[in-house]
């Protein structure tokens, strides 16, 4: 897929999404804006010169490409335990912090959130991670905006775009070139030399988590409730 593509599933995902959190729905709007405005890269894919589905500007492929310029999206992947009281961090090397694994975007990614997943599976060394949601259909569950240190080279600022997994804590672990351990903690007592945000937003991540497990719980009790012919999916599934 090129970015022109991978840039265009971003924007729609952002735009599906409905955040629990109000600062990260301004955020999440920004970030379309971003998507959108200002200079873009050659591409020759003709639907990088598509007009989207409400008229507005195509997503930019020079978005999400990570050597188009300093400020880009990245895909990262809250792994956390089923019971939401554990999470899985990596050191990172260049960052001298620990943080959710992640990174940038590459060719051959196909969507966003299938990006996050091929870089938890690459820098945790996990190969059974179970995605929140399908891919298909997978939302955001978090959007952070930073800048980086000189020791990130060209790259400026990353607008990462966080999804979630789950894996079994036991699972054994492997660090990646681009850290130099990985490691699960409880998610209220996370290790000194997180970044200062970080446990703010953890916390907002698993809120909409839960926000997101209780609105599909109470989808499925109301299908329960009206019977077989209202809860039937419209693929049969």
């Amino acid at each position: 897929m090129t970015y022109a593509l991978l840039a265009a599933d971003a924007l729609d995902r952002l735009a599906r999404w409905r955040p629990a959190d109000p600062a990260q729905a301004a955020l999440a709007v920004d970030y379309a804006a971003f998507l959108r405005d200002g200079p873009d890269i050659d591409s020759t894919d003709a639907d990088a010169d598509a007009e989207a589905d409400d008229g507005a500007a195509p997503a930019r492929a020079g978005a999400v490409a990570r050597d188009a310029g300093p400020e880009h999206l990245t895909g990262s992947c809250f792994v956390l335990s089923p019971e939401l009281d554990r999470v899985l961090l990596c050191y990172h090397r260049k960052g001298r912090f620990w943080v959710q694994v992640g990174g940038h975007l590459e060719p051959g990614d196909t969507t966003l959130p299938g990006a996050a997943l091929r870089e938890a599976r690459e820098e945790s060394g996990i190969a059974d991670l179970r995605p929140f949601e399908p891919e298909a259909w997978a939302l955001p569950v978090d959007v952070h905006r930073h800048e980086l240190a000189a020791a990130f080279g060209r790259c400026r600022a990353h607008r990462d775009v966080g999804f979630v997994a789950f894996a079994d804590p036991s699972a054994p672990t492997a660090v990646s070139d681009e850290s130099e351990d990985v490691a699960w903690f409880p998610v209220h007592d996370l290790p000194p030399g997180t970044p200062p945000d970080f446990p703010q937003r953890l916390a907002t991540v698993l809120a909409e988590v839960r926000h997101r497990r209780r609105a599909a719980d109470d989808g499925r009790a109301t299908r329960t409730a009206a019977g077989p012919a209202a809860g039937a999916h419209p693929s049969g599934g």
